[in-house]
Parts: structure tokens; sequence; C-alpha cells
């Protein structure tokens, strides 16, 4: 059987859990400490609706930071996780212009799209109230929302999953259904050094 290689990028304000969320999908492990993010690389291999994917997942840098380097995420990326806390509306907002960015870049409105509101087990701290934020998403052309916490593993593998069976809807329609499979490398943390190579050369491009 062939297998595809999905890359999905994690975007959104700094402190939102994007990295938390990225570990607990792909390797199991609640992170407790904050450390801010200036990019790393995951791998990870999922079946979905019975077809074996490999994701390939970039956890970015909060929006605040490191700016040059969002257009080649989203020039490469082929599906994008838009997070945002609970206890914050202005990182619900930032969310709006990297929407209008994959936008712009692509010169595509039905990129690959999922509205995360992460951070739910802290629900005393709302900020953001579930309707507005279910507004947005219909405003954005009723994309999945979905409130997720990292550190109870809510939402998790779905808000990945939902993603990826965008991302395969899309490839569908664009590549006959038996490509040529790509290559298989294990799950993880991918070296810093091949990721400097992969992001010197277009490619077809997860609290």
């Amino acid at each position: 059987m062939s297998q595809r290689e999905y890359h999905i990028v994690v975007l959104g304000s700094g402190g939102v859990g994007k990295s938390c969320l990225t570990a607990q999908f792909v390797q199991n492990v609640w992170i407790e400490s904050y450390d801010p993010t200036i990019e790393d690389s995951y791998r990870k291999h999922i079946d979905v609706d019975g077809r074996h994917v490999i994701l390939e997942i970039l956890d970015t840098a909060g929006t605040e930071q490191f700016t040059a380097m969002r257009e080649l995420y989203m020039k490469t990326g082929q599906g994008f996780l838009l997070v945002f806390s609970i206890t914050s509306m202005t990182s619900l907002y930032e969310l709006a212009e990297l929407r209008e960015q994959i936008r712009r870049i692509k010169e595509d409105d039905n990129v690959p799209l999922v509205l995360v509101g992460n951070k739910s087990d802290l629900e005393e701290d709302r900020a953001v109230p579930r309707p507005r934020a279910f507004k947005i998403s219909q405003d954005w052309g009723n994309v999945p929302y979905y409130e997720t916490s990292a550190r109870r593993r809510a939402n998790v593998d779905e808000v990945f999953t939902d993603l990826c069976r965008q991302i395969m809807l899309k490839d569908q329609r664009a590549y006959p259904p038996n490509g040529p499979p790509r290559g298989i490398r294990g799950e993880g943390r991918v070296p810093r050094r091949e990721r400097r190579r992969r992001h010197r050369r277009p490619v077809c491009t997860i609290l």
C-alpha cells in the first residue's frame, strides 16, 4: 500500500500550548514548564480512515517571534492548526491575521484548517466564550473548532486527525489515488540539520 506524507504547521501566539499539544500527540507526554519554541519538527505515523499516512508536524514560534520564518512555513504547509488559549481573547484575535496570511501566500481560500481553543482544563479562567469561538469558525467558512487540553489529553488526537482528513481529501482531488509512496522514517523529533536541508527547497508540504 502506498503511503502519503503530509506537512502540518501549528501556529498561534506564544504560550497558548502549541508545543504541549504537539508533544502529547506525537510522544504522549505532558510538558509542565514553558520554554519558548523557535522551531521543532516531529514525525508520526497514523491510520486515518483505513489509510496509513506519515505526518510531519512543525511546531513554530509564537506569532510575535521570528516572523521572517513564517512565510516559509505557510508556503510548505499543507494544513494548519490555528491555536489560541481559551484564557486569552487576544490570542484568538491574533489568529485572524495568520489565517489571512495563509490564504494570501497560498493563493487558496480552501486551505485545510482547524481552529483550536487550548487549555480547556482552565475553565475557571476562561476569557473566550464558546459561542464567540464558534462564530469565528463559521465566519471562516465553517472550519472545524475544537477545545483541547494538553494536560488532560482531551481532543488532542481529534484535532490532528481532522486536519489530516481534510488534507487527504484535498490530496485525492489533486493526485491519483495510487501515487508513489514517500520515504518512511521513524517517529519523533526530526534532527535540526535535516530540517535545515528541507527548508532550503520547497516541499509538498500537531496542549
